[in-house]
């Protein structure tokens, strides 16, 4: 009777014929921690469904997909003491985390197959307004498919953080995506119109990119409904059967002659599952009222999580 929805399980990356030249790049993840090999995963498949939301061709979404894959690779060499802290990091701590970027460059860049890909672990932390690193890059000098990841990154990273086991409430999460396409107030303020100051009008992530991670996510909440709409349909299906057994046992109560008595208790016990008996019956059908109740409420609620993200605006 358990129920889980997988963020992540409808995604066409599955769909691509990964060659085994591209099987070498995901098999480096291995050597990653269970927490962020899963975070690669999670920015992969997104970084996937942004291109082709965003119209990418197939060669570049698969290039920016094992991009995607590799952009903390780096990780490997950050101190697990750092790394697997639970706690806010120190000013030093996060100097120390902010090098995997450089260092998962240089790991891909000594290693040939891995060469093509080093974008994805350089560039991910850059910002259109030049507040990122390693190198503080702009938006002219930041490569698309950095651009890309960042957005799948930034997202992952807070949905993982906020352990949502559903999509309700997500949209908080893409109104702090919004705020950093957005300029400092100062900046937006300031008249100085100086190449500087032209950078720092731009927000840290780029509009175009998270406005389409909107489509994702409504996607992605759409097929949530759908699933839960089908296991309500099972439960549906199983409360009809407990309605039943009920009718069934007023009605054996109510007997008075022995044959009646006989063929309405023969008549739950057709309807009766495996562990299931007369004397639990009424229990397990509690747990199944309640649960459907409980995932009638989560889809009224993820229609109105998906008026909330058609009216955010970019």
């Amino acid at each position: 009777m358990s129920y889980q929805f997988d963020f992540y399980d409808k995604t066409s990356l599955k769909s691509y014929n990964l060659n085994e030249s591209m099987r070498y790049q995901l098999n480096m993840l291995d050597k990653l921690d269970v927490f962020t090999r899963k975070h690669c995963e999670n920015v992969a498949n997104l970084t996937c469904r942004l291109c082709e939301y965003l119209h990418c061709n197939k060669g570049f979404t698969e290039y920016c997909t094992i991009c995607a894959y590799l952009h903390d690779i780096g990780k490997l060499f950050i101190p697990s003491a750092v790394l697997q802290k639970p706690g806010k990091l120190t000013q030093e701590e996060y100097e120390i985390m902010k090098t995997h970027t450089t260092l998962g460059y240089n790991m891909c860049m000594k290693d040939l197959q891995l060469r093509p890909y080093a974008a994805g672990a350089y560039y991910h932390h850059e910002a259109l307004d030049g507040s990122g690193y390693p190198q503080g890059l702009t938006k002219k000098d930041i490569p698309y498919e950095g651009q890309i990841i960042r957005v799948a990154d930034e997202y992952d990273a807070i949905v993982s953080k906020r352990q949502y086991k559903s999509h309700i409430g997500i949209s908080d999460t893409l109104k702090i995506l919004i705020e950093n396409t957005k300029p400092h107030e100062e900046i937006k303020k300031s008249d100085v119109l100086t190449e500087i100051s032209e950078n720092a009008r731009l927000g840290k992530n780029n509009p175009i990119i998270v406005k389409t991670l909107f489509k994702v996510v409504i996607d992605d909440i759409e097929y949530e409904i759908f699933c839960t709409e089908t296991y309500i349909e099972e439960l549906l299906s199983e409360l009809k059967r407990f309605e039943q057994i009920e009718k069934y046992r007023e009605k054996l109560e109510q007997a008075k002659k022995e044959k009646d008595k006989n063929y309405y208790l023969e008549g739950i016990k057709m309807l009766l599952k495996p562990e299931e008996t007369l004397e639990n019956y009424k229990t397990i059908y509690e747990e199944y009222t309640r649960a459907y109740e409980t995932r009638k409420s989560i889809v009224d609620n993820l229609h109105k999580e998906i008026k909330i993200i058609k009216k955010l605006k970019v």
